[in-house]
């Protein structure tokens, strides 16, 4: 009997993305529209991705470290579904709770109270969902005394507190953080922090997360991947390649 693969919650399959950008500088719309027109306009091929490959296994905790520029939020987008990779494959099992773009999703012009409903129905929750879980995205937040204010009136850092609450409302199988942590206040981000470790200890969510501050990585996450400039350069242990990164960066 042919001996069968375990079924992993992210599977990266020699994922290339590749986009195509103007190769000269144009001033406005009218010119860009006059140049490819008349086949005047050339693009230049950029490869966020380059080849990347990897898999992630049921409730791991796997970090994406690099430089600005790199191809982690990319890649994220990808695994989230947002972007379709231009070679290669993603597959994801289970549901996923994308902390992405925070405010992608929402209306700036609606309340917060709505927007919980608008992005909730995003994320796939039912309005009975949503009534039957309400207070606990609003306790979380923080934020009961500004759910009849207009989104746009929020700062960011409230917009990061509405957005994580409503995607954490319930345990995803696979969470997907990208800088999430970042905006805020720092106590916010420890109460963020602390639900995921939360999730990481039920050993039911795979989580992929992604900071530019190593020493988060190596707080939460088990393992890292490290990729530079769309090229995937390690894969190991979150200590091994931290370090290995800090070597070349320092």
């Amino acid at each position: 009997m042919a001996e069968t693969s375990p079924e992993y919650a992210i599977e990266v399959n020699d994922v290339s993305m590749i986009f195509n950008i103007a190769s000269e500088q144009l001033n406005n719309l009218k010119e860009y529209f006059i140049k490819l027109m008349r086949h005047e306009l050339f693009f230049k091929e950029f490869r966020a991705l380059d080849h990347v490959d990897f898999k992630v296994s049921p409730g791991e905790v796997v970090g994406l470290v690099g430089t600005n520029g790199s191809g982690k939020s990319t890649m994220l987008k990808c695994i989230a579904g947002v972007l379709e990779p231009s070679e290669g494959s993603v597959r994801v099992r289970g549901s996923i709770a994308p902390l992405i773009e925070l405010g992608a999703g929402f209306d700036v012009d609606l309340t917060a109270l709505e927007n919980i409903y608008l992005n909730g129905a995003l994320l796939g929750y039912s309005k009975g969902f949503i009534d039957a879980h309400l207070q606990d995205i609003i306790d979380f937040a923080e934020l009961q005394d500004f759910m009849d204010m207009p989104l746009k009136n929020y700062s960011s850092g409230m917009v990061a507190r509405i957005a994580f609450s409503i995607a954490t409302v319930t345990e995803p199988d696979v969470l997907i953080v990208d800088e999430t942590l970042s905006v805020g206040d720092v106590f916010f981000q420890e109460k963020c922090e602390r639900r995921i470790r939360e999730f990481i200890e039920s050993g039911k969510v795979t989580v992929l997360f992604v900071s530019h501050s190593l020493e988060q990585v190596e707080r939460i996450c088990q393992r890292a991947i490290w990729i530079e400039k769309g090229v995937q350069r390690m894969d190991g242990p979150v200590v091994e390649v931290c370090q290995a990164y800090r070597a070349q960066f320092g």
